[in-house]
């Protein structure tokens, strides 16, 4: 890993897993700014061996890593569906890819498919072409538009890199609030009688 990165500049890894297509992107961001390392996919289908699919997700996903030294892997969960079988190929392409990562001690999070459309678009209920669109506008990159699981893996990257601006923000603004001096507590009946004279009732 690169540790010669400030705390304001990240490398942030997007994955949408797939046991047909791994969609990836990776950004460079430095404070309020991102952009656009590298983004592809990774096409599966001419493997006929499940397992041999895995390790091919495994190794790409490491090779990656070690090209661009990310520091943190954000990925998609997979989403409930009818297809319990699908549903299953999609949680162990995932797992791998998320074990991929540890390996190389990566941080892992997990971002719900409508969490990250949420995050890049507004609309958690957006489409691909959506989502493709409004990235190209915010980090102004060119895609082949038929590889649309490449910007969902972005788009995972992206989701991160806006709820990391989220937290800043809001950790500012504790900050702050926090330099508010408060009253301080009365040691004594003499000290709270001399700093809250108006709460003494005067017998007539």
């Amino acid at each position: 890993m690169n540790t010669a990165k400030s705390l304001k500049e990240r490398i942030i890894m997007g994955i949408d897993p797939g046991t047909t297509v791994m969609g990836y992107g990776i950004i460079h961001t430095v404070g309020k700014q991102a952009e656009v390392l590298t983004l592809g996919v990774l096409k599966l289908d001419k493997y006929e061996d499940y397992a041999l699919k895995l390790k091919k997700i495994f190794e790409r996903t490491v090779g990656l890593i070690d090209e661009f030294h990310p520091d943190e892997l954000a990925i998609e969960a997979p989403f409930f569906g009818k297809n319990v079988q699908s549903m299953l190929k999609l949680g162990r392409a995932q797992g791998v890819a998320i074990a991929a990562a540890m390996s190389r001690e990566l941080s892992v999070i997990e971002y719900a498919p409508k969490k990250i459309k949420l995050a890049v678009t507004g609309n958690g209920n957006a489409s691909k072409e959506q989502v493709a669109a409004l990235l190209q506008k915010q980090l102004k990159f060119d895609f082949d538009k038929q590889y649309y699981d490449a910007t969902d893996g972005l788009a995972a990257a992206y989701c991160h890199f806006t709820q990391n601006q989220l937290l800043q923000s809001t950790t500012k603004t504790k900050t702050v609030n926090s330099k508010i001096p408060s009253k301080k507590k009365a040691s004594s009946w003499e000290a709270f009688v001399t700093q809250n004279p108006d709460k003494l009732k005067k017998k007539s």
